[in-house]
């Protein structure tokens, strides 16, 4: 799935900083984190925040009834181009902003922290920021009032308290798509992931395959959009691997690196959302899975990066089962760095298949990966 390989390769890069600190002290010590699809041990990998920041928080700045007015005004009006983006200042939710604006669209973007407005957003056209919480029915329903559409970006790659995959990409997701039927909202466009499962024996690829069911019970004409791990030049995923490569003589692999990736730019998944948005026919399709052009395994992505930057970091496997029993430890720590859950994710392929429709039927041409490794 997406984003949880974000998350791998940051965690790979804290346990393989400890493991050349390790060796020099002859002495072993345990290792930290990870980010992206979609990031690193980067924060709870996500954006889909940079991860997707997050989470859309509690309680709105504005009284929730003025603005509700305010809104079936404008839809009174005649106003269809309204978009809410719920984790609309994660790592791909900034950029679907954007490119909603790009393509004419009102913008409201809604999260938890709403003040920052992500870069690229031009003076002529700005989001409103609002503040909402994905868990909070009041707050998600005062962000969806007078919507034509709705993008639901929030994403956790890492449990923590109340914040678990259930609650987030099962009944968080299924109440934001309710609220939203209920409501008049015409689009609905839900974030999920290559390889989503209700029946995997991944917590995480489980619960984002139960939320899409969720989704679709609740909005029956929801959109499922399922990226590929994702890369950009502010991202977690491919910075980090760059990174680590760069300074890095000796780069633990999970496994022996066959897993297979098909990276795809952030921009790319960002565009292709906001011509869903803008096909008002009926011509789009139920599900889209987006990937890049090339499909990897994870020793050839750290050799190609490795080329590029003219790097030659020795490659070491180390075996799942130890993976396994590193995760179990670093799970009893107060920050965990990785779990096991996120070892076993790193057992599944990300790559697209072939039932369904990518960019390529929404006019995209796929980025390359190299071309961002060329400018870093």
């Amino acid at each position: 799935m997406q984003q949880p390989f974000c998350v791998f390769f940051c965690f790979t890069a804290r346990l393989a900083q400890r493991t050349c600190m390790a060796r020099k002290s002859a002495t072993i010590r345990h290792c930290h984190n990870l980010e992206s699809c979609h990031d690193s041990p980067k924060q709870p990998i996500g954006d889909q925040s940079e991860h997707d920041g997050i989470f859309p928080s509690p309680l709105c700045n504005c009284p929730v009834e003025k603005r509700m007015d305010e809104d079936l005004e404008r839809a009174a009006a005649g106003d269809h181009r309204l978009v809410t983006v719920f984790g609309g200042t994660g790592f791909l939710g900034r950029r679907v902003v954007r490119h909603l604006l790009d393509h004419r669209f009102q913008v409201r973007a809604a999260s938890r922290h709403p003040n920052p407005i992500g870069p690229g957003v031009g003076p002529g056209a700005r989001p409103e920021p609002v503040t909402a919480d994905i868990h909070d029915e009041t707050s998600v329903a005062a962000a969806l009032s007078g919507a034509y559409g709705a993008v639901n970006a929030v994403s956790l790659y890492v449990e923590r308290g109340r914040e678990t995959f259930d609650s987030v990409h099962v009944k968080a997701a299924a109440g934001l798509a309710r609220l939203a039927r209920e409501r008049g909202v015409k689009r609905l466009i839900h974030l999920s992931g290559i390889g989503a499962d209700p029946n995997s024996s991944a917590p995480y690829i489980a619960a984002r395959g139960r939320g899409e069911v969720a989704v679709r019970e609740a909005f029956p004409g929801a959109t499922i959009i399922r990226p590929a791990v994702m890369f950009g030049p502010d991202d977690a995923f491919l910075t980090t691997l760059v990174r680590l490569v760069r300074t890095l003589p000796v780069y633990p692999m999970f496994g022996r690196g066959q897993t297979k990736l098909q990276p795809v730019c952030v921009e790319d998944v960002a565009e292709a959302i906001a011509r869903v948005l803008e096909d008002s026919g009926g011509g789009s399709s139920p599900c889209y899975e987006f990937a890049g052009r090339r499909v990897y395994t994870y020793q050839d992505l750290v050799r190609s990066v490795a080329d590029r930057i003219k790097a030659r970091p020795r490659l070491v496997a180390v075996p799942f089962a130890l993976w396994r029993i590193l995760a179990m430890g670093a799970e009893l720590l107060p920050s965990v760095p990785i779990t096991r859950n996120q070892v076993a994710l790193m057992q599944c392929d990300n790559v697209a298949s072939s039932d369904h429709p990518g960019l390529e039927s929404l006019h995209i041409a796929p980025k390359e990966l190299e071309e961002l490794l060329s400018a870093m």
